[in-house]
């Protein structure tokens, strides 16, 4: 009977899994059309009353994306004002949903990595993931490893998709 080798542990493939960078931490988002009248209109007086009698410390440590869950004309200045109440307490504040709260989060971490260990190596970045990774991390990713992986692939060893080879 011959024996069954294990090509993928055997190769010099690099798996880069955005899963291992995901950074901990609650995420939360606040929805700026609770402090609207009817969800629309923003009256200064009672926008900055709602604000001061909000409950700020309750984001400590939290990443916290801003937004309007309505179609609102909100002026640039609320969500600043928003930010600038949560400053003290949160972690990172942006303004969007929840997927651009992680994007920036990721744009941050992965341009801190020294991708110098995947040089001139066939790279797999991982594509399947437990945590709710944005496609803007993969597309980062991508573009960070592309200066230094002879070779990028996505998906897993036993059925990747070739996106780049240097030449």
């Amino acid at each position: 009977m011959e024996e069954i080798v294990n090509k993928v542990a055997n190769s010099a493939l690099e798996v880069f899994d955005l899963e291992d960078y995901y950074p901990k931490g609650i995420r939360v988002q606040i929805d700026i059309s609770q402090w609207l009248l009817e969800g629309f209109l923003l009256k200064e007086k009672d926008f900055r009353e709602h604000l001061k009698n909000h409950d700020w410390p309750q984001y400590q440590d939290q990443y916290v994306a801003i937004h309007c869950s309505t179609d609102a004309i909100v002026p640039a200045w609320a969500s600043i004002l928003v930010a600038i109440q949560l400053a003290p307490f949160a972690k990172k504040i942006v303004n969007g949903n929840i997927e651009d709260l992680d994007s920036a989060l990721y744009e941050e971490i992965l341009s801190k990595i020294d991708y110098s260990a995947y040089d001139n190596k066939p790279v797999i970045i991982k594509g399947c993931s437990k945590k709710p990774v944005p496609m803007r991390a993969y597309i980062l990713a991508a573009h960070h490893l592309q200066a230094f992986a002879r070779s990028i692939m996505y998906g897993e060893a036993c059925s990747a998709v070739p996106l780049f080879k240097k030449k």
